[in-house]
């Protein structure tokens, strides 16, 4: 897929930290996508837009809030992430996420203590998480794990962020480096990762960046 401007700069900053972290030889499908777009019913009303311009290998996390129209969304993303090689998960909801056949969900901070089972019931699926205290990342207990059935979690807000993250002060880039080599798990760097703010990403050991403006912005 050719890119160009700013969906280049966030491409290849991503996969730039997505190599320089994964396993020489990882596991079949379970190799971390680059990429995280995070659906928002108010800031993406129609995220299967940004979803069909996003490069071979990216994910999309489809997060519904409990929208009437959620299993609409869900397959019409279902279509388009399949047809263009991109991952599909559902936050929170595992049964929409098997309706559909998605390759999995990525759960909030509050739902964390479900992963174990989840793990269980669906071995095969991409599994994310949302954390906001960097303190708790190498620490499984903090983060309500009987066992850590996740594949990585999502650290934000790194940058100065907008929507729900607005109000909460931004880790930065020397806070952030070190809850990523205090994890157990790889680490997404979500908030306020743009073009402005990608490339300081570099060296942090982060497996790749997530976001809602600033990829919808790029690939839209």
């Amino acid at each position: 897929m050719n890119l160009s401007g700013d969906a280049r700069l966030l491409w290849d900053a991503a996969v730039g930290l997505n190599r320089a972290v994964r396993p020489v030889s990882p596991e079949p499908g379970r190799a971390l996508p680059p990429l995280l777009f995070f659906s928002d019913p108010t800031r993406t009303p129609e995220p299967w837009e940004t979803a069909a311009r996003l490069p071979e290998g990216a994910a999309v996390v489809y997060r519904h809030f409990g929208a009437d129209d959620a299993e609409a969304v869900a397959r019409r993303l279902r279509a388009v992430t399949a047809e263009r090689g991109v991952r599909l998960l559902i936050g929170l909801d595992a049964d929409l996420a098997q309706t559909v056949g998605a390759d999995g969900v990525h759960l909030p901070e509050r739902a964390l203590s479900s992963a174990s089972a989840l793990r269980l019931r669906h071995p095969g699926w991409l599994m994310t998480a949302a954390v906001h205290a960097p303190d708790a990342l190498g620490d499984p207990s903090r983060l309500g794990l009987d066992a850590l059935g996740l594949d990585a979690l999502v650290l934000s807000p790194v940058f100065p962020a907008g929507g729900p993250s607005a109000a909460k002060p931004a880790l930065g880039i020397e806070a952030f480096s070190a809850a990523v080599r205090a994890s157990l798990l790889p680490v997404y760097a979500l908030g306020g990762v743009g073009p402005e703010t990608v490339e300081g990403l570099a060296g942090t050991g982060a497996c790749g960046i997530a976001g809602v403006d600033a990829i919808t912005a790029a690939f839209g």
